[in-house]
């Protein structure tokens, strides 16, 4: 099972000293991509700009978007990105992964509508494919570049949870992105057993590409750290569910973290990506040493 790491685009204060930090941390230590998410409101960075910096900061990694509330942005904008970003990083943006997000409030910010996002995305994903294939958008406009590097486009992962996203998404994903805040093996089996069905009922050639997620924390005094950070993250669905799952996680120490990657191998996970609950570099260098152990 591959391992990658979310930046922490989300913790207040971060400077480019710190960024480049991680970068040189995530590049160098036995990790097979780097990933980061995207917000709206708060203190977050914006995803296109420190995955940009990531490409040009970094040598060996694979860069991944995880992910792109799609449907809040213009899909060609977002199909000229991407391309961009694999030239970037020399053609290592291998997977990207959309969305439909749900917050109301980020989709204002921008000027976007949350109504009719699920369908607005089916055609986003056909618009992007019409970019990177060269055709046109717009009559008599020619092709929109820059030409990328790769032989053919990056894998398209959906993240969705719901079983009727899911199967919107077996339409056209390669892949499903599953989230288990705590790393349970039965909720992301339970999400690639929906995938794995979905998929047929499409009938889809190979079998969607298994990527999970979950949060963790190896810092002093983790525990404490990682219930205030799922809190903060979850504020916006109300004290009560905020308070529910921040009491839920507990991938704060090294024992715990391993279990959680046996859970995310055990339900099939292909890659996991670590999402940390602080950005202290004893994050990422307490990790390496951990993934050194496990072999």
């Amino acid at each position: 099972m591959k391992i990658g790491v979310c930046l922490p685009y989300m913790k207040a204060g971060l400077n480019r000293e710190d960024y480049l930090a991680w970068f040189k941390a995530v590049d160098e230590g036995p990790f097979h991509a780097i990933s980061c998410g995207e917000r709206v409101h708060g203190p977050t960075y914006d995803m296109r700009v420190v995955l940009s910096a990531a490409a040009m900061a970094t040598q060996r990694v694979e860069l991944t978007p995880t992910l792109y509330v799609l449907p809040m942005h213009n899909a060609t904008r977002v199909a000229k990105e991407i391309a961009t970003l694999d030239i970037l990083s020399g053609g290592r943006v291998n997977k990207v992964v959309v969305g439909y997000g749900g917050r109301e409030l980020d989709y204002a910010a921008v000027g976007a509508r949350f109504v009719g996002r699920y369908g607005r995305m089916d055609k986003q994903v056909a618009q992007m494919h019409q970019v990177w294939n060269g055709e046109e958008i717009v009559v008599g406009g020619g092709p929109i570049g820059p030409t990328p590097t790769w032989p053919k486009a990056p894998a398209l992962l959906a993240g969705a949870m719901g079983p009727k996203s899911i199967e919107r998404c077996a339409q056209w994903a390669d892949g499903l992105y599953a989230w288990s805040g705590n790393g349970e093996r039965e909720e992301l089996q339970r999400s690639f057993d929906m995938a794995d069905a979905a998929w047929a009922r499409a009938d889809r050639d190979t079998a969607p590409y298994r990527l999970g997620g979950f949060w963790y924390t190896l810092a002093d005094d983790g525990q404490s750290k990682l219930y205030d950070y799922v809190y903060e993250y979850l504020a916006i669905a109300g004290p009560e569910i905020a308070k529910m799952m921040a009491e839920s996680v507990h991938r704060s120490s090294a024992d715990a973290l391993l279990q959680g990657l046996d859970n995310a191998e055990a339900a099939g996970c292909e890659e996991v990506f670590l999402v940390p609950a602080t950005a202290e570099l004893a994050e990422i260098h307490r990790l390496a040493e951990l993934l050194e152990t496990r072999g």
